[in-house]
């Protein structure tokens, strides 16, 4: 990595990027918390009107699918176009994306605008890259490591880097890959929590040089933090607000010695 996570976090928290965030009306306000707490800013601008305007001002856009309708669809496309026009990356998040074929042909066409990253569960990586999945709507029934294919050739065929989050992280760009271990076994019983994920992927992705790098730093933010709030929770309730006071007191150090890193050559 050329810049490593600790580096990318002390960069993100003396100038917090502004991140147009167009997620689903679920994930909105916990998304926007994570964001605030992670030391990034947040705006959920949407719409067709003003979309492509506001990204030409934002670091970075984060366009997630978890809540479809044509004129949100509308809002993303112009706030691509807006990205694109001005330079900033931007992130996909293919929330359920096997479930209808309302869905495939949305992100089918939104792969096509070639995102930057592409951060998802296994079960929604496997689709994107053509192979059978057992996801049921927004839960991914498929491991990590069964998707680790699919995403290196995911990404070499989008020219996107492809996050593949779960019990274990896996981030490749098709040729160079990692693996990143943490977070806590409550993470999944509460909802959104990987919709902001690939918020604060779009924060690390305005500050880095690199796109890997950016989604590599935001996944290990996620799994130190997830690992400190885990420590006296009892339940995914008191789960989540320890996660938010973790993911503002994480420092550069604990992203050094608190995430778990494996470097994984691709075949």
């Amino acid at each position: 990595m050329s810049q490593s996570p600790e580096t990318l976090l002390t960069g993100l928290r003396a100038t917090p990027p502004l991140v147009q965030c167009i997620t689903n009306y679920v994930a909105m306000n916990i998304a926007a918390n994570v964001m605030l707490a992670a030391g990034a800013s947040p705006a959920m601008v949407s719409d067709v009107e003003e979309a492509e305007e506001f990204a030409g001002i934002a670091g970075a856009v984060t366009v997630n699918i978890g809540t479809l309708s044509p004129p949100f669809v509308a809002g993303m496309h112009a706030a691509i176009r807006g990205a694109r026009g001005a330079g900033r990356p931007w992130v996909l998040d293919p929330v359920a994306c096997q479930a209808t074929a309302y869905r495939r042909a949305v992100v089918q066409a939104l792969v096509a605008e070639g995102p930057t990253i592409i951060r998802g569960n296994a079960s929604e990586i496997l689709s994107l890259a053509g192979e059978a999945s057992r996801g049921q709507g927004v839960d991914g029934r498929d491991p990590v490591a069964a998707a680790e294919e699919g995403a290196r050739r995911l990404a070499r065929s989008s020219g996107a880097v492809v996050a593949v989050t779960g019990e274990v992280d896996y981030v490749t760009d098709g040729e160079r890959a990692v693996r990143i271990g943490g977070g806590s076994p409550f993470m999944p019983m509460n909802t959104a929590l990987g919709c902001s994920l690939t918020c604060l992927c779009g924060a690390y992705a305005a500050v880095a040089e690199d796109a890997f790098d950016a989604a590599v730093a935001g996944l290990a933010h996620f799994a130190v933090a997830g690992a400190k709030a885990d420590e006296g929770a009892s339940g995914p309730g008191s789960f989540a607000p320890r996660f938010l006071d973790a993911l503002a007191a994480v420092t550069p150090a604990d992203l050094s010695r608190g995430a778990i890193y494996d470097a994984a050559v691709p075949a």
